[in-house]
């Protein structure tokens, strides 16, 4: 068991961990990054990534976060690999964290981007489909299927919101909801209802995922919620949109959070409401949820990290006694 110390603390990786990461070692606060059970996030899990600037091609997400994780190293890094189990903040800077090891992790400042992970059906298939028809991502994936046919499944904001981006590469949409109406904001509704691209298909559970010949999805077997009748659909996309849970379980009653359990952040910056300790990435963001996005965000909480520090050197510089001339 060993103790870490650095001027600014990482908990989790992925674009937003390692570009706090690259910023932060730019500017000297030797940060520490301690990945998790994911490192790289969730971009490890994703296949193609057409979406993310300074690539001509398509790349590969494990890829990606590779060179990310190689640049943040290069540039004076240290990647631990652990998972932090416990953390002590409510007593300001500088703040502590225990990891899965036994080691101990303190940081004068601390930036969170421990990321969110989408939530799945749990149903056969889904996991062996993943990259071959089945996402959780219309955003991140939805190019792939343009002029083909395409289901959402789920009735909520997300869900709406991932149907109605999808109407701008196929013209035969489908929401399939398990329920007979929409829990989604109602403005959100009246643009479905009036998309004659986006068909609802009520009152009915995905129970499987199968492929086709080709080891891609070929269609969803569904069960009726309300007679138990099966039935079939074709689709050469399927994308569950029922939610995302952030990974914020290790700051609870420690950190504000919104009723999603997002931690909370001042608006238009990554800082939470104790100075020195920010958030960044999808564990604050549950609008856009994009690589690039969260990389902003990182990069933003090692900027403000850097200025809190700067502040606290010259708050201590101010309570110093002036020395006298006999010293």
């Amino acid at each position: 068991m060993a103790t870490h110390h650095t001027k600014m603390l990482i908990i989790g990786s992925g674009p937003a961990g390692y570009s706090a990461a690259i910023y932060g070692a730019r500017a000297m606060l030797e940060p520490i990054v301690v990945q998790g059970l994911q490192p790289g996030g969730q971009l490890t899990i994703t296949t193609d990534v057409e979406n993310y600037p300074g690539f001509k091609d398509v790349v590969q997400g494990p890829w990606l976060m590779e060179q990310m994780q190689a640049q943040a190293e290069h540039v004076g890094t240290r990647m631990m690999w652990d998972t932090i189990v416990d953390v002590d903040i409510a007593g300001g800077s500088p703040f502590r964290a225990i990891g899965d090891s036994g080691d101990e992790y303190i940081g004068d400042t601390l930036v969170i981007a421990t990321g969110a992970q989408a939530k799945w059906l749990g149903v056969p298939g889904e996991q062996e489909l993943g990259g071959k028809g089945v996402s959780a991502c219309a955003t991140c994936d939805g190019f792939f299927y343009r002029g083909k046919k395409v289901v959402v499944i789920g009735g909520g904001n997300t869900a709406v919101e991932e149907a109605l981006y999808l109407t701008n590469h196929s013209d035969d949409v489908t929401l399939i909801h398990r329920r007979d109406e929409l829990r989604s904001e109602k403005i959100l509704q009246e643009r479905l209802f009036a998309s004659d691209k986006i068909t609802p298909l009520w009152n009915k559970t995905v129970d499987r995922f199968v492929a086709g010949e080709n080891g891609a999805l070929d269609h969803l077997e569904l069960v009726d919620t309300v007679t138990g009748e099966k039935s079939t659909i074709a689709a050469d996309g399927a994308f569950v949109a029922i939610g995302h849970a952030p990974a914020t379980e290790l700051f609870k009653d420690k950190l504000p959070m919104d009723d999603g359990g997002y931690l909370l952040v001042e608006a238009g910056t990554p800082k939470t409401e104790i100075p020195g300790v920010f958030a960044c990435g999808d564990v604050m963001d549950h609008t856009y949820r994009q690589a690039v996005t969260a990389a902003g965000t990182g990069c933003m909480a090692a900027l403000d990290a850097e200025k809190f520090l700067a502040t606290l050197d010259f708050a201590k510089e101010e309570a110093a006694p002036e020395m006298t001339a006999a010293e």
